[in-house]
Parts: structure tokens; sequence; C-alpha cells
């Protein structure tokens, strides 16, 4: 019609659309490691000059890119950068999964020469985050941020074998289970088959069920309260990725899956459930040590080394002090029906019953440094060696007659595993914990621990194979994995931690004794808790000591 104005400019599009646009653009930055120019985002995006530049101008004016004004490019931006670590810290539980896991794909790949990577799960799919490329010129190049399934890749099976029940139930009913290849599982009874045997033995392989020809295999990735937040795996050519292959790198894979986890930060949630340490003896003792608890009597029995007595403390009551003897103690043992055994540092041996009656005992030849009871009764020792070493082995009244090991150092403490197999030391001096494997004469380093964090100086290990010790002049008692990775912290109020046993009802209590001589007046008033005797609901089940017969 004459004289009606029509309007030929494009229509601008509305929020959602324009939302819509700037996240295109955002992805696509991304995906382009060398950054991306204006003129290819417009044509690989199909946007108009006009959309493009408003969108990159406002990107760019909130950080999440950049622009290189010399080669006329757009990269990601550090504000981008720091808002997806702060999303990962709520999403993976840890600071930086790729980060974290970035020295363990990297030892994965100069071991095997094929690429290892980290993904999550995402969705009813895996997402990879990060990867370090095989060295070999045929390997796995699959691309990061690629989306794949979980019934047929060794990080999807992972991490759906390692989910809480219901989680993994909900998500396999729901799952396409759709044939990539000629390989591929496509039944449900036959996944759930699979991933038992994941759980069963810690990793899972992917034989050429989602690409013909490449196989790899993959393990969980689990935070310090066994909650799965990712997974490891390494893939390659299955010519060069036999089965064979797979089953002799599944382990391998599995401990650096362990290695990552134990370095994440549980989510906050969690984390504040932790039982804080409380102080549960009414008086401190210049140097606590030897918690150590009677089922047979219901107490815990503990010493103060230097001012030499035996206290006793049932659950939900005060201690009480029980017998004094004349010089120094250097170790505690529990005895037949309950009673406590104490070495001095002159190697007199006391028998104390829980009513404080005290009966002197054959005196040993040298007094040891640490003692412990076996699980079948059997009191093992460690002394001193000539040459500034321990040597470790059965005790009786006449010494230890046959050393079963040697290690450098003085020991300070001992442990047994709860089978009895294994015997751990710690010796402060070096930092080191050693697991003494029966019938192995050479001994095993279990952990080196930094001289900052504190010296372990007391062991107890927990029904499932973790091993404790105490961190003097380090505010915290440390759990180690079965890898000598430290999986769990626990703070402490005070710095001198002594020693460490698990007690109270259910052996689900850990039992700390601390020290307060030597330290300093201002060190004091900032830790006035120290010398007493602490206890934390440490959330695993300890190991009863075994009664010891040997006296």
């Amino acid at each position: 019609m004459m004289g009606q104005k029509t309007d030929s400019r494009p229509a601008r599009p509305d929020g959602a659309a324009l939302l819509g646009k700037a996240c295109d653009v955002l992805e696509a930055v991304a995906a382009a490691p060398g950054g991306i120019a204006q003129s290819e985002l417009m044509a690989q995006l199909g946007l108009s000059r006009t959309t493009t530049y408003r969108i990159l101008g406002v990107l760019v004016a909130r950080g999440l890119l950049r622009q290189d004004p010399a080669r006329r490019i757009y990269a990601v931006g550090f504000r981008l950068m720091e808002i997806a670590q702060g999303m990962g810290q709520g999403a993976w539980s840890a600071p930086d999964l790729p980060a974290v896991a970035a020295p363990e794909l990297r030892s994965l790949r100069d071991a095997t020469g094929e690429t290892a990577y980290v993904a999550v799960l995402e969705g009813r799919e895996v997402v990879a985050l990060g990867k370090f490329e095989g060295a070999h010129e045929v390997r796995s190049a699959a691309r990061l941020g690629q989306r794949k399934p979980l019934h047929c890749t060794s990080q999807g099976k992972a991490i759906l074998a390692f989910l809480e029940d219901k989680e993994r139930d909900k998500l396999l009913k729901r799952l396409p289970m759709t044939p990539l290849t000629q390989h591929t599982i496509t039944d449900r009874r036959r996944l759930a088959s699979a991933l038992r045997i994941v759980q069963a033995r810690g990793f899972a392989t992917d034989d050429e069920e989602i690409v013909e020809g490449v196989r790899c295999v993959g393990a969980p990735v689990l935070d310090p309260e066994g909650q799965v937040v990712g997974a490891v795996s390494i893939a390659g050519p299955a010519w060069r990725m036999t089965r064979e292959r797979l089953d002799l790198l599944g382990p391998e894979v599995a401990a650096a899956g362990r290695r990552i986890g134990a370095q994440l930060r549980p989510v906050a949630t969690r984390a504040a459930s932790a039982t804080p340490a409380q102080p549960v003896s009414a008086t401190a003792a210049f140097h606590g040590i030897c918690p150590r608890w009677s089922v047979q009597a219901g107490l815990v029995w503990w010493c103060d080394a230097l001012a030499p007595e035996l206290r006793s403390l049932r659950p939900g009551s005060t201690d009480r002090h029980v017998a004094r003897t004349e010089i120094p103690i250097r170790a505690l043992v529990l005895g037949e029906g309950g009673d406590a055994i104490l070495v001095d540092i002159e190697g007199r041996v006391t028998r104390v019953s829980p009513d404080g009656q005290v009966r002197a005992l054959t005196p040993l030849p040298g007094p040891p440094t640490a003692l412990r009871v076996h699980p079948d009764g059997e009191a093992w020792a460690a002394t001193p060696t000539p040459d500034g070493g321990s040597a470790i082995g059965p005790l009786s009244p006449a010494g230890i007659a046959k050393p079963v090991w040697r290690l450098p150092g003085e020991v300070s403490a001992l442990a047994w595993a709860p089978d009895g197999a294994a015997l751990f030391a710690a010796t402060p001096a070096t930092g080191t914990i050693h697991r003494l494997e029966m019938g192995r004469a050479v001994p095993l380093l279990l952990a080196r621990l930094p001289a900052g964090g504190g010296r372990p100086v007391g062991l107890a290990v927990d029904q499932e194979g973790g091993v404790w010790t105490a961190l003097y002049d380090g505010w915290s008692v440390a759990r180690l994995g079965a890898e000598g990775e430290v999986d769990r912290i626990m703070p402490l109020p005070v710095p001198r931690p002594t020693d460490l046993g698990f007690g109270g009802p259910g052996l689900n209590t850990l039992y700390v004794a601390t020290a307060r001589d030597g330290m300093p007046l201002d060190a004091l008033a900032a830790a006035p808790l120290s010398g007493r005797l602490l206890a934390l609901g440490a959330g695993v089940s300890g190991v009863e000591e075994a009664e010891a017969g040997w006296l």
C-alpha cells in the first residue's frame, strides 16, 4: 500500500534466543585452543556481523572472553576460568579434578605410551575433562568435552559400578543401550553382571565396544568419603592394548584412581559431619602414651610416661589414677583379663589389674622402643641395635631371641594388621612407615611423610586395613590407604599427639594421647588441651588388641 512504511532491518533476536547464541559463541571459542577470529565465528555459527559483535562485546566486558588485538582473535577469558574452577569444586568436590589428576595421567602415559584420560559423569554420559596424549603415532585421540555413553566405555562402567545402588539402578533403567559395534553390551542383565565384576576387581574394560579396533581400561576416582566423582582410563589400538595387557594395566589404573581420589576434598556437608576431637581426661599428662582399650574391663588404659603413672578411663566418666612407678614408662600392652602390663625405660615389667593391684614381673634384658601384641597373643617388640637401627621380632622374658626384620633408625611405634599378616613400624626421625609382611624378610616402605607435616610417632590399624598415625608437632592424625597415600587428615586442637588406639563400644572411637612437655608457655596458651587424652569419632571401626600371653 502506497504511503505505508516498511522496516527492512533484520529482526533482533529476543532475550532467550540471544542468550542461546551467546552460549554457542562461548562453546565455539572454548573449542578453539588457539583462539578464533570473528569472521570464523560468524561462518561457523551462522550469525550476522551485528549480532556477533554485540555478543563478543558483552562477553569481553565481563571477562568471559578476551581479545588479542595483534592477532585479531578471541580466546577464553580469565574470569570464565575462575567460574569454571569454582563450579568444578562444587560438582566434583575437588580443587580442580583435571589438575589433581594431571600427574597421574602423565605417569600412566609415560609408563604405557598410551593416551590417559580423566572423565566425569554428566547425565547419562561421561565427559572427558583432561588427557595426556600417547607417545605413538597411532593412538587414541578423543577430544576433551566429548560425550560418550556409559554402557560401552571403561570410564562409564567404572563410574556405574561404584555409584550408590539406588542411583545406579535408576540410571540403568533409563540408559539407552545403543549398539555402537558388534561387541557393545546391549542387554541390561549382562551389563549388571559385568558391573559386579568391576566392583570385585576395581577396574573396567572396553573391548572394542564403542570403537572398533580400540580397547581401554578404566577405574573409578573416589573422594575421601568414598563417593565416586569420576574415572581415569588408558586407551589405545587393540593390537597394542591386548586383553592380556588390559588385565595387567587394570590394577595400575585403579591405584592411580585411588591416589587422585585421596587428594580430593569431600563436599562441605560431609566434611562438616566429622566429629571434632574432644578431651576425655580430667587432667593433663606431661607425655601421654599408649591408649589401649580393654574389652574385658570396658575401659581404656593410658600412661603419663614422664610423671610416670598408669591411668584408666571408662566411657562417660572421668579418668582414674591407678598406679605410679618410680621411673619413666616406655610401653604398655594388655594382659589376660584386661590387665595392663607396663615396661619402663630400664626394662622392668609391672602388671596392674583394673582394681589397682600391682605385681612385679620378670625384667627384660633391655627396654623395647616399641611393643605390640600379635592377634594370636604373642608380644612383638622393636629394640635398638648398636648401629642406631632397630631389630624387630617376638619378645620373651629373655628378649628378642632372633630378629625377623631390621630397620634403619629408632622405631617408635608398631601396629598389627587385623589378620596378623603384616606389622607396621614408624620411624619418626626419617618420617617413614614400613610394612613388614610375615614370611617376607625384606621390609616394604609404605609411606615417607614430609617433615613439615609432623613426625609419625604412634600407629593403629582399622578393620579396613587403613593405617592411622599420630603426627607429633603436626596438630593432626592421618590415615594412610593401601598404597601409602594420606587419604584422611583429622585435625587436633594440640600440636603434639603421641599415640593412638581404637576403643569404646563398637571400637569406633579413636583415642589420642598427647604431650605438653617441652612446649613454651605461649604455645601452651594457644593449645591448652595439650597433655589431655582426646577422643574422635573417626567414622571407622578399630581393631581389638589381643591379650598378651608372654608373661
